[in-house]
């Protein structure tokens, strides 16, 4: 597939997902790092959103629970351009029902070349880069051309 090139701006959009065993990782991660992550725009799935906003006393945007399809409703962001970093905390030791949902929205996230966190040492790499508050090109699937081509 063709790639085309687009600035992701300075202000992201960042989504911030974690697993019942890791709600309380990200929330001690995201109140460390309180001062940038309120420069941006902020999303999460539903119970990690509702704590976030608790927790650092700005707005979240929580969307639906991730078992309700909340990690599917991520991905469509992902897809339509509106989601610029993923930080998901994922449980490694989840048992295996959740195994789908976890790859289908980190497959969504590769296919359209977005930062993505996994744990507090990629998740303090990503919001330490210089690139985290500046804007930056990247490479994305040009979708209409692979449309053209099909016509």
């Amino acid at each position: 597939m063709d790639k085309k090139t687009v600035t992701t701006a300075a202000r992201k959009r960042v989504a911030l997902v974690a697993h019942d065993n890791m709600k309380p990782e990200l929330t001690t991660w995201a109140v460390q790092h309180k001062d940038k992550l309120v420069q941006h725009e902020l999303m999460a799935t539903g119970t990690t959103g509702n704590l976030l906003q608790q927790q650092l006393g700005v707005p979240v945007n929580a969307l639906i629970s991730g078992p309700l399809g909340g990690d599917q409703q991520l991905g469509g962001m992902i897809a339509e351009g509106k989601i610029d970093v993923l930080i998901f905390f994922w449980d490694p030791f989840e048992p295996m029902p959740h195994d789908p949902d976890i790859k289908a929205l980190l497959r969504v996230a590769a296919v359209w070349n977005i930062p993505i966190a996994c744990s507090v040492s990629s998740a303090n790499f990503l919001i330490s880069s210089p690139l985290f508050d500046e804007p930056f090109d990247k490479q994305i699937p040009d979708y209409d051309s692979y449309l053209k081509a099909r016509l």
